[in-house]
């Protein structure tokens, strides 16, 4: 029956402990950080409190205590001193004990002789009875025996001949009425610093709170604004510390996305925009043997198939840059001789060269070698040599292979068209063509620059590109070169 009934207990106090902290996480994060630090302000005082009672209770009461001692004991020697003088008790040899109650008010002296006649007690008062006689009052000493006295022998030549009791008036500690004043002072001193704590740590944790959100309420606003369209919302911060990094981070992750946005954009409107041309061609042709317009011969057909061959290379080359992009294809790591890979390109783009009516010129320094895909490489390569046969309409194309600055520099310069320093900027994007001699009927699709960029990159490279208008252009593939240093860390790896 007792476990059913605890059993039915434990989940009612669960809810109850859920809801407190749901109610807590009701509050604003601000609101949350103040009441924190004001929690924290009251436990340290708290603290401080029991310290300081503990300290109190102990060492301040030790210290009164021993403070009665000294004066019993000093009382105790002055009194031995007067009786040695007067040789017995009398109002000059118990001068010292009537000074020292005189002196520390609330508190109270008896001396005592050896055989434990009082002689001496401060607090025994003469009265007038009803009749006019003289009565004394009863002492108001503490019972021998008991812990609440502080007791010193008198001793004149090594003999004691009687005892110095003091002790304070109400008290069971021996705290006189100062040392009392003191101790409950300090505690309404101690009870007004924690209020004040209290509130400065509350008023820190609103401050604190409120500029720790402030650049956070920033982000969120520009995470909303760009959620609601607006993709050139920036937080603007800057700084130093954590929150400013993590605000730069955000920023470049928008531009970021910015970018990527536009890139798709433009990608899918150049890709719209050039399947719409092989397709409308591919579409009038059909439509104008089916009309009887042209009749269905080889000459239209090989239009038509011509345009299905564009759109399929369009289409794998679109394939082929989407999974360099998202890392699909894989990377092969081999050690490639780089001159010995260029060498049987150029060999393989030798007779194509010539036939376009233009001379291909290799030079190489040896040993040159890098860790790669020999596939990917070769293929940047490729496609950087067909593209300076296309924009050369005479002259020579030079394919060298060297070393710049720990890097291998694969390097391919025509004589052809040219480049301007803004086409330069714009050489690598999707599609793009300059005006005047980039265009569809020279067989470009635009995308094999931005497939050579994503190979080099992939290897930790980068590519060059300089060039003149009207005196050629020079595209140079630079790649990490493979030395000692990289075997050991690939070994590592390993």
């Amino acid at each position: 029956m007792s476990d059913t009934t605890q059993q039915q207990e434990s989940p009612s106090r669960e809810p109850s402990k859920g809801k407190r902290f749901a109610t807590l996480a009701r509050l604003t994060y601000t609101t949350r950080m103040t009441v924190y630090f004001a929690l924290i302000a009251a436990m340290t005082a708290l603290i401080a409190i029991g310290v300081v009672s503990f300290v109190w209770e102990q060492y301040f009461q030790m210290y009164t205590r021993d403070n009665m001692q000294a004066l019993a004991e000093s009382t105790a020697e002055q009194i031995a001193l007067r009786y040695a003088q007067y040789g017995s008790y009398n109002s000059s040899s118990i001068a010292p004990a009537d000074y020292a109650a005189s002196v520390y008010r609330g508190m109270g002296v008896q001396v005592v002789d050896a055989d434990g006649k009082v002689v001496y007690d401060s607090t025994v008062i003469q009265a007038v009875d009803g009749d006019g006689g003289n009565v004394e009052l009863p002492s108001l000493a503490p019972k021998h025996g008991t812990g609440n006295t502080a007791r010193s022998p008198i001793v004149v030549s090594n003999q004691a001949i009687g005892s110095v009791r003091v002790w304070v008036e109400g008290s069971d500690t021996l705290l006189r009425e100062a040392d009392r004043e003191f101790r409950d002072r300090s505690y309404q001193a101690m009870i007004w610093a924690t209020v004040i704590a209290i509130i400065l740590a509350s008023l820190i944790g609103y401050l604190f709170a409120r500029n720790l959100v402030r650049p956070i309420k920033r982000m969120t606003d520009t995470a909303m604004a760009m959620k609601e369209g607006n993709l050139s919302a920036r937080t603007g911060l800057t700084g130093d510390d954590e929150v400013a990094e993590l605000a730069k981070t955000f920023d470049a992750m928008a531009e970021s996305v910015e970018r990527d946005r536009q890139l798709e954009c433009r990608l899918t409107t150049d890709v719209a925009h050039e399947l719409r041309t092989p397709l409308m061609a591919i579409q009038s042709t059909v439509e104008a043997m089916v009309d009887g317009v042209y009749p269905a011969d080889e000459e239209h057909l090989d239009i038509v198939n011509s345009e299905v061959q564009r759109l399929s290379r369009l289409v794998d080359s679109l394939l082929k840059l989407s999974r360099l992009e998202n890392r699909s294809m894989p990377l092969k790591e081999e050690l490639v001789d780089v001159g010995e890979l260029i060498a049987a390109i150029v060999t393989t783009h030798d007779s194509y060269v010539r036939e376009s009516g233009l001379t291909l010129v290799y030079d190489a320094d040896p040993g040159v070698c890098v860790m790669g895909d020999p596939d990917m490489i070769r293929q940047a390569t490729a496609n950087l040599v067909s593209n300076a046969v296309r924009y050369t309409p005479e002259g020579t194309i030079t394919v060298s292979v060297k070393r710049e600055g720990g890097m291998a520099a694969i390097s391919v310069s025509d004589t052809g068209v040219g480049l301007s320093p803004e086409e330069a900027k714009m050489v690598f994007d999707r599609f793009w063509r300059a005006d005047e001699h980039r265009n569809r009927e020279s067989g470009g699709l635009g995308i094999g620059l931005s497939v050579v960029k994503e190979i080099v990159e992939r290897h930790h490279g980068r590519v060059g590109v300089e060039g003149e208008k009207g005196v050629g252009a020079r595209f140079t593939l630079y790649l990490p070169l493979y030395d000692e240093r990289s075997k050991q860390r690939q070994a590592r790896k390993r």
